[in-house]
């Protein structure tokens, strides 16, 4: 069963993703824990929240009380820009192979839903939700039970018409008996999510919006996690009692406005002081002190990181060099389709791995850079994205990313990559060879990854772009010289599927261009 790597709560990419405090977020969780428990109440809890207030670490902690009263049915945690965590492509497939596991009596039910249909992994998010999940559950072999199914960051699925879809699909839980699942959900408070469950039945789900908690809770809780964070750097750098005393805590908890990440993106950003924590705290607390709402407290933390850490106290020109590094950089991390190592990110970008491990050293308040080089570099937190995608949110130019621009330049280099293609690059033994056969470490070598990434998303970088005529040509010189050699390589990466949808939408944008020249 194809199922999305990085989806699960406990997935081994998560874990370093934080946790509730166990004496923070008290009463919401107990609220959503007798949901859980409460056979009467609604079929779907929708946790709403502006960017920033808590929501994946809520769901990573109700995921986890969950799994430990063995009452956890699967859980998605939708990631943007993280191949198939980012769509709904392997949403359902998923889900279904989690429930085989964590409902045993579930497996032959699914089994024989792939024997009887084997296309279905092909097939709509329709058909596998009614063959792999509810009439399985529908016809399962066992005593009542209740479980839940937990999904982060819906919003940040890339179609909003799937989005829609999949709350239609899910609202037929409501009707289930002798299995009965329940969906424990959260997102943004964007339009099109609010259009899909206006399209439920009122009596299918339940909303609680996590901005509008008293700010003095939020407050109580964001104090508690600057506590308990910040306490242990007193010992470790022989700070003096009290350190930090009341009075920082309290600024540091007015400056967070009610928002988490500015509270995690803070500690971060002491904790990395090469030279203890009191001068990056220091830099937190000289920062703006007029009144601002979250957002600008926000954005003033990251602009102010970014000049602490990126630039420091160097001059202009070498301050110019760095800002443009890190827009070449971190600019591509933003806008990219899929994660990668760091070392595979420098030859996808065609730049030294010192220089690109160098930018990445500084930003580690922002970005998770793992010590292990074989794991991909990912955002902390969508909200920066937001933020250096925003000309009207990063005040300083210099960290300004230009999305149009970005994806252009990372076409370019997806082309230099793929017009390397060659026929029989894996240097096969024969024609009519099954994929199945061919050792993944000789498709790793002959195809690394910053490659197939090149073959798989060059035209989505394209399309996203701001190209020129010259583009044009390039690709033109690129499908008369190397189209077959590219179809080979997506048949080697098992993206086959994508290539024919990538086909269709090439034979449309050149034939406007023909009819534009």
């Amino acid at each position: 069963m194809p199922f999305a790597e990085g989806a699960a709560h406990n997935d081994w990419l998560r874990r370093h993703e934080d946790h509730c405090l166990q004496d923070t977020r008290v009463e919401l969780r107990k609220q959503i824990m007798d949901w859980c428990d409460d056979p009467s109440s609604k079929c779907i809890f929708w946790l709403n929240g502006m960017a920033g207030t808590g929501k994946s670490t809520i769901s990573r902690t109700i995921a986890r009380e969950l799994a430990d009263r063995k009452r956890l049915a699967a859980s998605f945690f939708f990631t943007r820009g993280k191949k198939d965590v980012s769509h709904s492509g392997m949403f359902f497939t998923t889900i279904a192979a989690q429930l085989a596991t964590s409902l045993p009596v579930l497996r032959t039910s699914i089994s024989d839903a792939i024997d009887n249909n084997a296309h279905i992994f092909k097939q709509g998010p329709r058909e596998q939700w009614n063959q792999l999940i509810l009439n399985p559950l529908k016809n399962a072999p066992t005593q009542s039970i209740q479980l839940v199914v937990v999904i982060d960051a819906l919003d940040e699925c890339d179609s909003m018409q799937d989005i829609q879809l999949i709350l239609l699909l899910l609202e037929e839980a409501k009707d289930l008996a002798t299995v009965r699942i329940k969906i424990f959900l959260t997102s943004r408070p964007e339009i099109p999510i609010f259009d899909g469950f206006r399209q439920l039945s009122g009596g299918a789900y339940q909303d609680f919006i996590l901005h509008n908690i008293p700010l003095d809770t939020v407050n109580a809780d964001i104090s508690t996690f600057f506590l308990q964070k910040l306490s242990p750097l007193k010992a470790k750098h022989g700070l003096g009692t009290p350190w930090p005393d009341e009075q920082i805590i309290a600024q540091l908890v007015e400056r967070a406005a009610g928002l988490f990440i500015y509270a995690a993106t803070t500690l971060r950003f002491i904790q990395d002081g090469i030279d203890g924590p009191e001068e990056p705290l220091s830099l937190v607390l000289s920062a703006t002190k007029s009144p601002l709402s979250a957002t600008e407290h926000l954005d003033g933390i990251y602009t102010t990181l970014l000049q602490h850490s990126v630039l420091g106290k160097r001059g202009f020109q070498e301050c110019e060099q760095l800002a443009g590094r890190f827009r070449q950089v971190v600019g591509s991390i933003v806008v990219m389709f899929n994660t990668m190592p760091a070392r595979d990110l420098a030859q996808l970008l065609q730049l030294p791995f010192k220089m690109v491990s160098s930018t990445l050293d500084t930003l580690r308040s922002v970005l998770n850079v793992p010590g292990d080089e074989s794991q991909p570099v990912q955002l902390f937190h969508l909200s920066f994205r937001d933020f250096l995608l925003d000309s009207q949110r990063c005040s300083d130019s210099r960290f300004q990313i230009d999305e149009k621009e970005r994806h252009t330049s990372l076409f370019r280099k997806c082309m230099a990559h793929i017009s390397q293609l060659e026929e029989n690059i894996c240097n096969l033994w024969g024609p009519g060879v099954l994929i199945t056969e061919i050792p993944d470490d000789t498709v790793q070598k002959s195809i690394p990854s910053h490659v197939q990434y090149a073959c798989r998303y060059w035209l989505d970088h394209w399309r996203l772009g701001n190209p020129v005529e010259e583009d044009i040509k390039t690709i033109r010189q690129f499908l008369e010289q190397h189209f077959l050699h590219w179809l080979e390589g997506l048949s080697l990466i098992g993206e086959v599927s994508n290539g024919a949808h990538m086909i269709i939408a090439l034979e449309e944008i050149l034939s406007v261009s023909c009819n534009t020249h």
